[in-house]
């Protein structure tokens, strides 16, 4: 017997070793400039505002010009939202990166993006993000900045695409990915590859709020190819193939003839089934 407690007792304080060295998910480290504020939000009246709201300037070279807006919604004036994809090769666009972008009644945007957090020096890596290398974190910012950047610094192909949703879903659908950044302000997470990352918080943002969730699967593991899967289940407010569809919403043209516009959200709108929708009445 008192071998079996021993021998229990060593497990355990082996176990609890173990437990204390495991990485744990903080807010605070020595983050990159574009990761390092997590948004304040309070709540009042039937608005949210929003201190941290990235609006970052991005030169053809060189470091960006770093700018947080304190910016206040009314949710009562939520009109859209819209599906971003940015696969990250033209060969194969099963790695990318999605994102969601909000419209309100008075003509603004605010971009979401859930992103694996780095450190300075760091760099992402899908295998990294599988080992507990990044946390987690929302970033709410201008279009010009989260959009912009993908186009004009990093050369991806970005398609954005209207939802096919109501006002009162879309609400709902903001409310979700509030609350979820609200928590992880005072609750950090880890970043995770396959289950923790952008594409998979925004199904289970939209899975609470649809009539039908949809599954997990190899065109969310591979977000380049989630256009697709959404357009199949009807979520995209768009006609045609996926391959018409993707002609169509491809941005990246407007991006850089606009990217000084002060409309410039109106304005990479324009030719898309979106734009189409931008100043029709309601």
């Amino acid at each position: 017997m008192r071998r079996i407690v021993l021998a229990a007792g060593i497990v355990i304080g082996l176990a609890g070793l173990v437990a204390w060295n495991l990485p744990r998910p903080s807010n605070d480290r020595i983050w990159i400039e574009p990761h390092a504020r997590t948004p304040a939000i309070t709540r009042g009246d039937g608005r949210i505002t929003i201190d941290g709201v990235r609006d970052f300037a991005w030169p053809d070279s060189g470091p960006p010009a770093p700018r947080w807006d304190v910016r206040s919604y009314d949710l009562d004036a939520i009109r859209d939202v819209a599906y971003i994809v940015t696969p990250f090769d033209t060969e194969w666009r099963g790695p990318a990166h999605a994102f969601l972008s909000f419209g309100f009644d008075d003509g603004s945007f605010l971009s979401v993006s859930v992103e694996a957090r780095r450190e300075v020096g760091e760099e992402y890596s899908m295998v990294q993000g599988m080992l507990k290398r990044f946390e987690l974190i929302y970033v709410f910012g201008d279009e010009r900045d989260l959009i912009g950047s993908r186009v004009l610094r990093q050369d991806d192909d970005v398609f954005l695409y209207p939802v096919k949703a109501s006002r009162e879903r879309v609400r709902a659908l903001f409310l979700r990915i509030v609350e979820r950044a609200e928590a992880l302000s005072s609750r950090p997470e880890f970043y995770g590859t396959l289950r923790n990352n952008c594409t998979t918080a925004i199904l289970r943002h939209v899975n609470a709020v649809a009539d039908e969730p949809v599954r997990w699967g190899l065109r969310i593991l591979l977000p380049g190819y989630s256009d697709a899967l959404a357009l199949e289940r009807g979520l995209l407010d768009v006609a045609g193939p996926i391959e018409a569809a993707r002609a169509r919403h491809r941005i990246n043209d407007k991006v850089r003839r606009f990217a000084g516009a002060a409309d410039f959200s109106t304005r990479i709108r324009e030719t898309t089934d979106l734009g189409a929708r931008v100043d029709a009445p309601r």
